[in-house]
């Protein structure tokens, strides 16, 4: 048998509700950096799961992660990764992670928080005096809880000193590359992202993708509402339905979207469908069909029917006006929508 001469060894803390592909993505890089032949071992790099022993940890999705480790003296890897997770409803951490992560700060171990992880290290004090990174999704959140905390939403990740924060989704892979140049080699992080067909290591600093809100509000929890319908675009789902995540009744939610920015949510979400499908329209070689599912129409002609309704012209007619001027096309008033 090989020897295992590990490089770098790192430790996860995964919170209740963590986001499964934050972790996933995370620990796969560290995989894949010793891959040969499809032989992936933790051979440059090795870690461990830290909990109590038997307990499984329930991911956001409902799938389960076994601990591998106890909260062993934090001073024995060179990276602790707070996974996190959904913040609906508090993010309710042991505390002993939060003395775990303390004592770790204190013993010069590198910390890294993952989606809201960067909410964890900041309820522990750690980010005091350090820029993080949180996802745009998050950042209102993250802004009224730490507002002594400096924080950027429009980049992928973050490295300041010994804290290392990233958006979560993807932005991960490109963090973990980026530890991997750092304490193995760029070759091992290039060959780890190309097998997880991404074709190079990113830097801290690509934007992040951005909201594509076009209204303001003033109401948090009308600002949320707007963030679901923008994640649930594609989908044809009752505006009640909306309603349960954010515990709040469908007259109320009505109330007050009207009165905050105008418009009652179904509408809102149409004249959102509408943007995003001009979009679609002036800046990619989608067909008309495709253009309509992915922005949540019933089929291409009663897309058809709304965007002529809308813009004064057919789809492809909106096509051509952006491929020829590139300049607004004329908006009449955009209709209640379903």
């Amino acid at each position: 048998m090989d020897k295992i001469e590990e490089k770098v060894r790192v430790g996860f803390l995964l919170t209740p509700r963590f986001t499964l592909t934050a972790f996933a993505a995370f620990v796969d890089v560290l995989r894949l950096a010793a891959d040969e032949g499809d032989r992936s071992r933790p051979r440059e790099c090795r870690w461990e799961i830290l909990g109590t022993a038997g307990t499984p940890i329930m991911s956001s999705c409902g799938a389960s992660v076994m601990p591998t480790a106890s909260l062993e003296p934090p001073h024995v890897y060179d990276y602790l990764v707070v996974v996190g997770g959904l913040l609906h409803g508090g993010q309710q951490v042991p505390e002993k992670f939060y003395a775990f992560l303390r004592s770790a700060a204190g013993a010069g171990v590198k910390l890294v928080g993952l989606c809201t992880g960067s909410f964890v290290l900041a309820r522990a004090g750690l980010l005091d005096g350090y820029l993080a990174c949180v996802s745009w999704f998050h950042r209102e959140e993250f802004a009224a809880e730490f507002p002594e905390c400096r924080v950027v939403s429009n980049q992928m990740f973050v490295v300041d000193r010994d804290r290392l924060t990233c958006a979560g989704g993807t932005s991960v892979v490109h963090l973990a590359a980026y530890l991997i140049e750092k304490t193995i080699g760029r070759g091992s992080a290039v060959k780890a992202l190309r097998i997880m067909i991404e074709e190079q290591p990113l830097p801290s600093r690509t934007l992040q993708p951005e909201e594509v809100l076009s209204e303001r509000s003033t109401d948090s929890l009308v600002h949320k509402a707007m963030l679901l319908l923008e994640q649930q675009l594609h989908l044809s789902l009752p505006i009640a339905q909306l309603c349960e995540p954010l515990r709040i009744g469908r007259r109320q939610l009505e109330r007050r979207f009207q009165r905050d920015v105008g418009l009652s949510p179904a509408a809102y979400r149409q004249k959102l469908r509408l943007e995003r499908a001009r979009w679609l329209l002036h800046n990619t070689d989608l067909e008309v069909t495709s253009v309509a599912l992915e922005c949540g129409f019933h089929d291409a002609a009663h897309f058809a029917r709304t965007v002529r309704r809308s813009f004064g012209a057919s789809p492809r007619e909106v096509r051509a006006i952006g491929m020829a001027e590139g300049g607004p096309l004329r908006d009449s008033s955009v209709q209640s929508g379903s």
